[in-house]
């Protein structure tokens, strides 16, 4: 059993694909088109954010939106960004590449999310913004959040890039408790589009949502060569665009992001309610659309062989903190010791759509057969 087999998971749109497809090829357009614009449209409404503003990666999406509240005086070089110390690294490498220093904060080892509790204790006068990851597929907002970004005047921007569709109760004093999508609780989010996402591309994809016009904007323009019209260039920018093709394939996977995101509840349900190992840890998730589902234990490592005995592949997410990365060695003798010990344990055990209830039952069986 493979961990995620993605022909199997764009196999019930294929049909659809193709033909989504072959319209931008018909019509001779290939960048910044009709398909762009229709899938930035649809996002936004789904997500529930006035602006779209599509990309080529997630990564490039962190870091337009870094490099467009520096352009618009919001953020300073040097300025502190808070950020999960357990976090893929593109989270971090956003913050370094836009001149920016990043704080890392530690997780919560039972939701392995940022720790609430240890933020304020890390704000200084240089802190001016807290980047938050819905890690796993999980909303990682707080009502606590919310409430030290107001009280600190943060900007909280979200990386998205793995919970498209991930919904939550959010307070609102005026309105009462109010549903509402990852991608919309900060002011403004990150998304990646990578083929193995919930919502995949055939290809690298990325976008950014945000209620906020003028950063829409400034992004947009950084992400055509610094273009505020053609041949005009106010910024020093890139070039950073989602193509025709991939924006038409996603507009047609978007349509069934719901039902995709209900399987996977649907069996990360059935691992929670049958897995029963004492070698083995449960996550303790809530709110979460299940791009991954992490299990720990002490003997990681031999789990994961045992369970390739059995034919079923896994993999590790994050075998490495960003803090033991050589990219980053002048933080390698820091020490976050929760980050690590989740690194040292954690094994992503299949989980997605394309999954039979039969499979999803020889890997509980497996799970709860494991012994050392």
């Amino acid at each position: 059993m493979k961990y995620l087999e993605l022909k199997q998971i764009n196999a019930p749109y294929e049909v659809e694909m193709r033909q989504a497809v072959s319209e931008v090829i018909d019509g001779g357009w290939y960048l910044q088109g009709r398909a762009v614009a229709a899938f930035e449209k649809s996002y936004a409404d789904y997500i529930g954010t006035r602006f779209c503003v599509s990309c080529a990666n997630g990564l490039d999406a962190l870091t337009l939106i870094l490099r467009a509240y520096l352009e618009m005086g919001q953020l300073q070089r040097g300025d502190e960004v808070l950020v999960p110390a357990n976090t893929y690294i593109a989270s971090i490498l956003a913050i370094t590449e836009c001149g920016l220093k990043p704080v890392l904060i530690e997780p919560s080892l039972q939701t392995c999310q940022i720790d609430d509790s240890l933020i304020e204790q890390a704000i200084t006068l240089r802190t001016k913004a807290l980047m938050l990851v819905h890690l796993y597929g999980q909303c990682a907002y707080t009502d606590r959040i919310a409430a030290l970004c107001e009280t600190h005047h943060l900007i909280l921007i979200e990386d998205n890039a793995q919970a498209h569709g991930c919904c939550v109760d959010v307070k609102d004093l005026a309105n009462g408790n109010t549903l509402r999508r990852t991608g919309t609780l900060g002011h403004a989010a990150g998304h990646s589009f990578y083929p193995s996402k919930n919502l995949g591309a055939l290809g690298d994809a990325g976008a950014v949502t945000t209620d906020d016009e003028e950063l829409a904007t400034t992004i947009r323009a950084i992400a055509i060569y610094g273009a505020t019209r053609k041949y005009v260039h106010d910024f020093l920018g890139r070039n950073s665009r989602m193509d025709e093709i991939q924006a038409a394939v996603l507009s047609v996977k978007l349509r069934h992001l719901d039902d995709i995101s209900r399987r996977r509840q649907q069996i990360a349900n059935i691992y929670i309610n049958k897995v029963s190992n004492h070698l083995l840890r449960l996550p303790q998730m809530t709110n979460s659309v299940w791009h991954i589902f992490p299990i720990f234990s002490k003997y990681r490592d031999e789990l994961q062989l045992y369970l390739k005995q059995q034919g079923i592949e896994t993999q590790i997410h994050y075998p490495i903190p960003p803090h033991k990365q050589r990219c980053y060695q002048e933080w390698n003798t820091m020490s976050l010791p929760v980050s690590e010990q989740i690194s040292r344990e954690e094994l992503s055990i299949p989980c997605n759509e394309a999954m039979s209830d039969e499979e999803v039952l020889e890997v509980v069986a497996a799970l709860n057969n494991f012994t050392v």
